[in-house]
């Protein structure tokens, strides 16, 4: 059935698509300083970006190919075995500090002067399956997929008029703005807990400041009770006062014994949906064991192998059933602390610089594929706090573990109603004026 003002329209008519620039790989590097290079690798599968695994570039920079915020980008290469990403868009973000550059491989969707299309309605066009059919039915390349502007332009699609567009972007973008601002609240909230960590376990603060005579800084009376005030020697230099020092294995379990049988359903965890940044990953799956590491809530999962160790890998399993084991790579290292030390321990533990260093210089192997031993912890030393200082710390992290959870599970639960309201906004099954009952609904 037709809609009112709806006609079908090709894209091209619509829109062009400009291909990047080849920017001079001498001067890529893997952390600041210097501009944002975007790269197929940061978009994330469905569309949108991904905030990890950045490339900055230091050379010059043509400023016909410096993004600006708002900016419509798509893949126009994929390195993944079944082109995950490929012709997925992302919209250019706000940042401070640095500027986005447009590089090759992706392509900048420019909007025709006069055409009747809004940017953010166009975005969540590009995220629709019918849209995804045509760039993957059209791809070229066996091991590296390819599309082009022609074939971009080639989509045919139903479009709604101007204010329809504009009521139908809203909907679903204050849905990603949620998403979003969850995201950045987790993240601000990940990094106070590793600053905990730090201040207390590496650094010594409380201790510093009670030597000096201060009150120790974001730290109550009470909480501030159990730490000295001065320190003593030991293996491993200046420790708190009554602290002990031990090996890692003597407070912290390696590699746990889990059971789960040959056939059983249980959660998987693949290693690309481990994140480098916070403890929750991106997803995972039922799946029948086969052989892998075995993991229950608690466990702190450490990736071994290179790049993922480099790269920051690592979890914090809170997403099980109670009782529930789950299982993913061999290449995983299991922690779990040992009472007193609450089980966060280990995962602000395995996030912690020193622990990283230790790990990357005693991996083994050949070049490029190298392994931590899961036995070489046993060199590995710990300042071990008393009981009250562990369980304050426990108490403390888990109210921000806890939160992330709540923040995570919610934006699992917004995206899955975006993306049900997609296809239906966009096909016009579903109007605007019936979208907020919808929502309410699957809230």
């Amino acid at each position: 059935m037709a809609l009112d003002g709806w006609r079908k329209v090709r894209l091209g008519a619509l829109i062009d698509v400009k291909h990047g620039f080849a920017f001079q790989g001498e001067f890529f590097n893997d952390e600041p300083p210097g501009e944002i290079l975007l790269t197929p690798g940061n978009f994330a599968i469905g569309g949108g970006f991904k905030s990890d695994k950045l490339k900055y570039y230091t050379g010059p920079v043509p400023e016909d190919f410096v993004l600006q915020e708002g900016d419509l980008l798509i893949t126009m290469t994929d390195l993944s075995k079944n082109a995950d990403t490929l012709g997925y868009p992302a919209l250019v973000p706000k940042l401070r500090g640095h500027r986005f550059l447009h590089n090759q491989r992706l392509g900048k969707v420019v909007v025709l002067d006069g055409a009747p299309l809004r940017k953010d309605f166009l975005y969540y066009a590009l995220c629709t399956r019918e849209y995804r059919h045509e760039v993957i039915s059209s791809a070229t390349g066996t091991t590296v997929k390819h599309t082009s502007p022609e074939r971009i332009k080639a989509f045919e699609f139903c479009l709604p008029p101007l204010p329809e567009q504009k009521a139908i972007a809203h909907i679903l973008g204050t849905l990603d703005d949620k998403i979003e601002l969850n995201r950045r609240m987790n993240e601000t909230l990940e990094a106070m807990a590793r600053a905990i960590f730090k201040s207390w376990f590496v650094d010594f603060d409380p201790v510093r400041a009670k030597m000096e005579g201060r009150q120790p800084s974001n730290m109550d009376a009470e909480t501030a009770a159990p730490f000295p005030d001065s320190f003593e020697d030991s293996p491993l230099g200046k420790i708190p006062k009554g602290w002990r020092v031990s090996t890692m294995p003597d407070v912290v379990e390696i590699n746990p014994t889990r059971s789960l049988s040959k056939g059983e359903i249980a959660p998987y965890l693949d290693m690309q949906n481990m994140l480098t940044q916070g403890h929750r990953p991106a997803a995972w799956v039922n799946r029948p064991f086969g052989s892998g590491t075995k993991f229950t809530n608690g466990d702190t999962l450490l990736a071994r192998i290179t790049p993922c160790l480099e790269n920051g890998k690592t979890a914090f399993v809170d997403f099980l059933q109670d009782g529930e084991v789950g299982w993913g790579s061999t290449e995983y290292i299991v922690l779990r602390s040992k009472p007193p030390l609450p089980v966060e321990y280990g995962y602000y533990l395995a996030r912690s610089e020193d622990l990283r260093e230790f790990a990357i210089q005693n991996m083994t192997g050949s070049s490029g594929r190298q392994r931590v031993p899961a036995d070489c912890f046993a060199q590995y030393l710990i300042a071990v706090p008393p009981v009250r200082v562990a369980k304050l710390f426990g108490k403390r992290v888990n109210r921000i573990i806890t939160s992330i959870k709540i923040n995570d599970e919610q934006s699992h639960t917004l995206a899955a109603t975006r993306d049900a309201l997609l296809p239906k906004l966009l096909s016009g099954e579903l109007r605007v004026k019936n979208a907020e009952t919808f929502i309410e609904m699957r809230a």
